[in-house]
């Protein structure tokens, strides 16, 4: 299991937040982070051919991907939004509540693995489980491949975007179409983006405040890297467990997967970029508040107690990860044929 561990040089390193001078906070900051490129990340075995992105794109706003026909990705990712959906848990088939909050889509090609709890390796196999999931889309795989065979434009899309392959409309290869245009939803050029490139009048004198004491008091263990975050699997509740209303008893996060007793609530660290506009927080969506819920981090991961200016300080910070929104033009879907499957409510 991967985890991330921080060494005793490590943590002394973090410690010295409160002395860094502007041009020291830059230099650990690059050190530790890494700005959003402006160019989505070549995946491999996975070209993004035009057609092939618009054939993701197309699948992605489909909602004939779902047994009722009513819900897409978008439904619960929806690209107006930063890729989440404003719900403490999506709704799905038949008014059927998730067990927990929807991630967002946007950066996600960055994290180490999909879901909270890391069950999927890939953009590609997420992709997969919505679908088939009873509380989410509901449908099945074949049904899925029937719905879209029956339907010329998309047969000739398939075609166009795996050339050269036997069967290109396959159950794998919608998946792949998908990963792809969910792999162009970057939001680059965030102001900390800038300040990482070089630009020290990025950040507001608060907002540098907020960065220092976010490494200092010791938050980049869990949220580094490109995403800041969704690079390693961590307890919630380290130090003092949150109560149910945050926490619900019964979601042993990581243990559904691994069935390994020491990661019995341990849940995928939550990249940080855009968390500014994809409230609520959590896996259980509970918290609405981005300033709570940098207050509830302190206490139960830390085993501090931030004060109120050192946590409007972060959450300054926190909202210099909100980049560039990517625009998406919603697609003309190929139309329904008589061939099509009809939709199933219940």
């Amino acid at each position: 299991m991967l985890r991330i561990l921080l060494s005793t040089a490590m943590l002394a390193f973090l410690c010295l937040g409160s002395a860094w001078a502007d041009d020291d906070l830059m230099r650990r900051a690059k050190a530790m982070f890494q700005p959003i490129p402006d160019t989505p990340p070549v995946l491999d075995g996975n070209p993004a051919t035009p057609e092939r992105v618009d054939l993701g794109r197309m699948l992605y706003f489909d909602p004939r991907l779902s047994k009722s026909q009513l819900i897409s990705c978008q439904t619960c990712h929806n690209v107006g939004l930063a890729g989440a959906d404003l719900q403490e848990v999506s709704t799905g088939h038949g008014w059927q509540r998730g067990p927990r909050n929807s991630p967002t889509t946007f950066n996600a090609v960055f994290n180490v693995a999909q879901f909270w709890d890391g069950r999927a390796q890939d953009l590609a196999e997420q992709a997969k489980g919505p679908v088939q999931a009873s509380v989410e889309m509901n449908n099945t795989p074949e049904r899925v491949m029937e719905t879209l065979a029956s339907m010329p434009g998309y047969v000739e899309a398939f075609k166009a975007s795996f050339p050269g392959e036997e069967e290109p409309l396959t159950f794998d290869n919608m998946a792949k179409a998908i990963e792809v245009f969910e792999a162009t939803l970057i939001t680059p050029n965030a102001p900390f983006d800038q300040f990482l490139k070089g630009d020290a009048d990025a950040l507001s004198a608060t907002e540098k405040d907020g960065l220092r004491a976010f490494m200092g008091k010791g938050c980049a263990s869990c949220h580094n890297g490109v995403n800041l975050g969704g690079l390693g699997y961590f307890p919630f509740g380290v130090v003092e467990r949150p109560g149910t209303d945050i926490m619900p008893e019964d979601d042993l996060g990581r243990y559904q997967v691994t069935a390994t007793a020491a990661d019995k609530y341990v849940f995928r660290s939550p990249p940080l970029r855009n968390v500014a506009i994809t409230q609520p927080y959590f896996h259980s969506g509970r918290v609405w508040k981005l300033r709570d819920a940098v207050a509830i981090m302190g206490s139960a991961q830390l085993g501090i107690q931030i004060s109120d200016e050192e946590a409007d300080q972060i959450t300054a910070f926190l909202a210099t990860l909100t980049g560039d929104q990517p625009e998406v033009t919603h697609p003309v879907l190929p139309p329904t044929t008589e061939r099509t499957p009809r939709p199933i409510l219940d």
